[in-house]
């Protein structure tokens, strides 16, 4: 999986990780999972602040979604 973040973010959330003494695939698969459980008391391994947790958005992402063309049709249309 491929995942494109701001720099700066990625830098925050890799010292919040270590901070914490945590990985971050696992911070995010904690919040991944809490994003996709049904409910929430599934999740008690990692404590997700309520502004995390208002992150959610409920949009359903396709199972056959082919992310690489649609990013490489999107810098296709910015680039033109």
């Amino acid at each position: 999986m491929t995942l494109k973040l701001n720099r700066q973010i990625i830098k925050n959330a890799k010292k919040y990780a270590a901070d914490h003494k945590r990985s971050l695939s696992r911070i995010i698969e904690a919040y991944l999972k809490t994003l996709t459980s049904q409910e929430t008391e599934e999740v008690d391994e990692i404590e997700i602040s309520p502004f995390v947790k208002s992150l959610k958005t409920g949009i359903q992402i396709p199972a056959d979604l082919d992310y690489r063309s649609d990013y490489l049709n999107h810098l296709n249309k910015k680039h033109q």
